[in-house]
C-alpha cells in the first residue's frame, strides 16, 4: 500500500546543476542532498523538501512541464514571493481556491512550481 511520496523528480537540460542550486537552494531555501555515488554520473541535483526529496534529473531533450507540477507548502509566502521576484522568477498569484494563498512560478527551465501557504490565514 502507498504510504506517501518519497520524492518528486523534475527534468532539466544537461548542465543544469548550478542553476538548480541557485534556484532551489538559494532562492527557495531547499537543502541539497548528496546523490548516491552510483547515480552521480547521470548529472542533476537532489534536495530535501521536508521528509521528502525533490530530484532534478537531466533529460537530453528537455521540454518543461507546463501543467504538471510539484506543490510545496511554505511558511512566509510573501517573503518567498519577494525573493522569487528579486531573482527574476515569475510570481503568479492564484486566488481561485477560497481561503488558500498560493502562487505559481517557473524554475530556470520553465517547469511549473506551485507554492501554497502553510501559515494560518
Amino acid at each position: 500500500m502507498i504510504v506517501g511520496f518519497d520524492h518528486v523528480q523534475l527534468a532539466a537540460p544537461p548542465g543544469c546543476e548550478e542553476a538548480a542550486r541557485r534556484f532551489f537552494g538559494t532562492v527557495l531555501g531547499l537543502e541539497e542532498v548528496e546523490k548516491p555515488e552510483p547515480l552521480r554520473g547521470r548529472g542533476g541535483v537532489w534536495f530535501a523538501a521536508g521528509a521528502q526529496q525533490l530530484h532534478i534529473g537531466v533529460e537530453a531533450e528537455h521540454l518543461p512541464a507546463r501543467k504538471a507540477h510539484p506543490a510545496f507548502a511554505v511558511h512566509e509566502i510573501d517573503v518567498l514571493a519577494a525573493r522569487l521576484g528579486a531573482a527574476g522568477a515569475p510570481v503568479e498569484w492564484d486566488a481561485s481556491l477560497p481561503g488558500v494563498r498560493r502562487l505559481y512560478t517557473r524554475d530556470p527551465w520553465g517547469n511549473r512550481i506551485e507554492l501554497v501557504s502553510a501559515d494560518p490565514s
